[in-house]
């Protein structure tokens, strides 16, 4: 069972004013979340945008797979972090997309997530799959041709 903190005012605790209490409550947990949400729902949002606009055809790897695998690489391409676990990320999905239709899948979702992030210092994105020890055929860049992927 939940217990209040110690150092509430007594007229917040839940057997004197139940409804201040939730109400308190629900404000700290929304405070707290706030700053975890925002940022999944910016990728859960750009993930099912990118589906959108994904070729269609024999792909198995999705834009949310795409971003599954990369989104460790989100605070170093937003200035915000170190490069941390992003390789293992992009060698995986490297690793994962087989095919051509594959490979165009990953790289039409690259292209927009690329082009849809206002804070994505490009240069660092393009520069990831070299600085991870993986070669790919194309630039990561919103006006890359994904349908010359091979």
């Amino acid at each position: 069972m939940f217990s209040p903190p110690q150092n509430l005012p007594s007229d917040l605790l839940p057997e004197k004013n139940t409804k201040s209490f939730v109400l308190l409550s629900f404000e700290i947990l929304l405070i707290t979340m706030a700053g975890i949400i925002k940022p999944m729902c910016i990728v859960l949002i750009a993930a099912i945008l990118a589906a959108a606009v994904a070729p269609r055809g024999e792909a198995a790897i999705g834009c949310g797979t795409v971003v599954s695998y990369l989104n460790p690489c989100l605070p170093y391409v937003t200035n915000k972090g170190p490069l941390g676990s992003c390789c293992s990320g992009v060698k995986g999905l490297y690793g994962a997309a087989q095919t051509t239709p594959d490979r165009q899948t990953v790289c039409n979702c690259l292209k927009y997530l690329a082009g849809s992030y206002k804070d994505v210092d490009l240069s660092k994105a393009a520069g990831l799959p070299g600085q991870c020890g993986v070669n790919i055929p194309y630039k990561i860049s919103p006006s890359t041709d994904c349908s010359k992927v091979n």
